[in-house]
């Protein structure tokens, strides 16, 4: 593929800590990003995962989002002309999808881009912080799902779990994306930290544990060969 790649190939595992990487601008002068993966044809489209920092009384042009949008607010509130969005909110816009993005406070944001596409895909708005948990069959574990459709492959959802929690052995059938939100996950590649993003392919196989409990944004099934 062209255009400016990182962690292109979606068959390789992949891991960054962000806190490692510098903020680059953004063609707004007060955001700012870590790009995680990106492919493409231009250094401004295509898709792209990325943690995204709005300063306090920034603000982007109104724009569309074909293939649409994907949002985490990790950190302060993120706004637009559709509403404003504290820390927790889960946000999938879809294709064809048009604000004007801006933040009085500042904020973090996790962003996925061109990676939500279908005429057909709803727009969602989920407030982790109040929604209902779910427990999970492993003792210790528990799930909040963001969204799922029998016409599309991903599921993704928060996992929140206790110290001391084991997964068993377990295969990423379409593969599994994670970031971590709060706490750690290890597993034979390493010790996830906060903020670490971590992609598993099609196919491949882990056991983690963790030893300080933690929640994680889980993503599967989407990188089918």
């Amino acid at each position: 593929m062209t255009g400016t790649g990182i962690n292109q190939d979606l068959t390789r595992y992949a891991a960054q800590q962000t806190d490692d990487l510098p903020w680059t601008p953004s063609p707004s002068g007060t955001v700012w990003r870590k790009r995680l993966e990106h492919f493409g044809d231009a250094a401004e489209s295509g898709h792209v995962t990325s943690v995204v920092r709005y300063d306090a009384n920034s603000a982007f042009a109104p724009h569309d989002h074909p293939d649409g949008e994907e949002i985490l607010v990790l950190d302060g509130v993120f706004s637009d002309e559709h509403g404003d969005y504290p820390a927790g909110t889960f946000l999938l816009n879809p294709t064809g999808f048009r604000h004007a993005p801006r933040s009085q406070a500042g904020c973090v944001l996790f962003v996925k881009l061109c990676q939500y596409a279908g005429a057909d895909r709803p727009q969602i708005t989920i407030d982790t912080a109040s929604a209902a948990w779910e427990p999970h069959a492993i003792d210790g574990v528990e799930v909040l799902p963001l969204y799922r459709s029998d016409s599309y492959p991903e599921n993704i959802r928060l996992v929140r779990f206790q110290p001391g929690v084991r997964f068993p052995l377990h295969k990423h059938v379409g593969g599994e994306e994670i970031f971590v939100i709060d706490g750690t996950l290890e597993d034979a590649h390493g010790r996830y930290e906060k903020g670490t993003w971590v992609r598993y392919p099609d196919g491949s196989e882990h056991e983690a544990h963790s030893p300080t409990g933690g929640t994680l944004y889980v993503k599967t099934g989407h990188l089918s060969r």
